[in-house]
């Protein structure tokens, strides 16, 4: 939400057209959200999406998921929210590329380290962050509320929505981008299905954690991007790599821009927490499905966490971020997880077809809901493989890859169980 606003303006170079774009990815997301509650209700076992993926198809389409997730997705978010946190940082200390760079690394071996020393430690500083994450950005939107009307000599504002400066034409093209860009800022939000086995009566805890969390998320989102556009011309939105800062810069003066940078270092430092506690759930539950090598999942015997997995996953985000560009990762993100999702959405009601399935939360609307989110998940791959070929071919091979691995790993394992037996 502190970077996206740029990457989506430019794609669709209209205020209302803004609006648009982060009401639509916000419905997307909670249709997702939907699918995976019912999901998460039928099956509350550790590893949400692979074990949703295994138990509907097979467990090779889990497997995928998993490969893909270490591969580009997981990871592909760590890097891209590293270098989000880096871009912030060097409001305060002015850096190059290779400067962002490093502070993204160093960003990821810090939380890293953390995480690898205590599960629960990371878990009270995940707590604590996300409180204070909301509390900022609700105290934003109303400091901005406030502020903006009084900028109105230098940024005019049209409109409930403060479309500033002449909209640009929006194409179908750029608008499912742009959707895509938006759902970035959307991703983790099926993370809470990974600790479903941690989690207080799942059936119904995750279920409403997910909906009411995409909903306000949603209500933040329209709202920040909406302060960004009262005061900055839109192009200048377009333009900048710290669009929240600048946008305070604006308001309150140089000191604006500098607390403005911190909350959302510290928005950054969380997101990233998050996700490096959440990524070893699933490879260890990939373990013990015998389709990883089970000391990746080994839990350290002082320390009680999956070291191995959190170490393994740190360093190939490191490597992400010394190769790729924040737009290249957060577009292979999107681009291979909604694939997955996609076929969630196909596979909720092919459960349903299926004798014994009863969901403790089933998801209303079933089954014409699932199969239009399914149809508008699959619309926005097929608009990626239209509009940049070259990189979705990648990111399909990417995924494809981990089919003649997976049939590897089951001859090597049949081989091993027959040799023992």
């Amino acid at each position: 939400m502190f970077v996206q606003a740029s990457e989506i303006t430019a794609l669709v170079p209209s205020a209302r057209g803004v609006a648009a774009v982060w009401v639509t990815a916000g419905v997307l997301t909670l249709g997702g959200a939907l699918v995976c509650a019912e999901l998460a209700s039928a099956f509350p076992r550790t590893g949400g999406v692979y074990v949703f993926l295994r138990e509907i198809y097979s467990p090779a389409i889990g497997f995928l998921w998993g490969w893909a997730m270490f591969w580009a997705m997981h990871t592909g978010i760590l890097a891209a929210i590293a270098t989000v946190f880096a871009r912030y940082a060097a409001y305060f200390v002015p850096v190059g590329d290779v400067g962002l760079r490093l502070i993204a690394i160093a960003a990821i071996v810090a939380l890293s380290a953390v995480n690898y020393l205590g599960v629960s430690f990371g878990s009270r500083v995940q707590t604590t962050i996300t409180a204070a994450k909301v509390v900022a950005v609700v105290s934003i939107i109303a400091i901005g509320l406030g502020l903006a009307p009084a900028q109105g000599a230098t940024a005019p504002v049209a409109g409930a929505f403060g479309m500033v400066a002449a909209p640009g034409p929006v194409t179908v093209t750029g608008f499912c981008l742009a959707v895509a860009a938006g759902l970035f800022a959307f991703g983790g939000w099926h993370m809470v299905t990974y600790t479903a086995e941690e989690t207080v009566a799942p059936e119904r805890t995750i279920p409403r954690a997910l909906v009411l969390g995409i909903i306000v998320v949603t209500l933040c989102y329209v709202g920040l991007n909406a302060i960004y556009l009262r005061v900055l011309p839109i192009e200048q939105v377009m333009r900048s790599t710290r669009v929240a800062a600048d946008v305070f810069e604006s308001l309150i003066g140089p000191a604006g821009g500098g607390i403005m940078s911190a909350v959302v270092l510290v928005s950054a430092f969380g997101a990233l927490n998050g996700i490096i506690l959440a990524g070893p759930r699933v490879y260890y539950s990939m373990a013990q499905d015998g389709l990883l090598f089970r000391w990746v999942a080994e839990i350290h015997p002082r320390h009680r966490t999956p070291g191995r997995a959190i170490l393994l996953q740190g360093a190939w985000a490191t490597v992400l971020v010394l190769t790729g560009t924040y737009r290249s990762l957060f577009t292979l993100v999107v681009y291979t997880e909604w694939i997955f999702f996609a076929l969630l959405g196909v596979g909720i009601v092919l459960l349903r077809r299926r004798p014994g399935y009863e969901p403790r939360w089933p998801m209303p609307g079933a089954p014409v809901v699932p199969l239009l989110f399914a149809a508008a998940s699959f619309a926005l791959v097929v608009n990626q493989l239209v509009s940049d070929p070259r990189s979705s071919a990648l990111g399909l091979a990417m995924v494809g890859s981990g089919l003649p691995v997976y049939r590897w790993w089951r001859r090597r394992r049949a081989g091993v169980l027959i040799s023992v037996a």
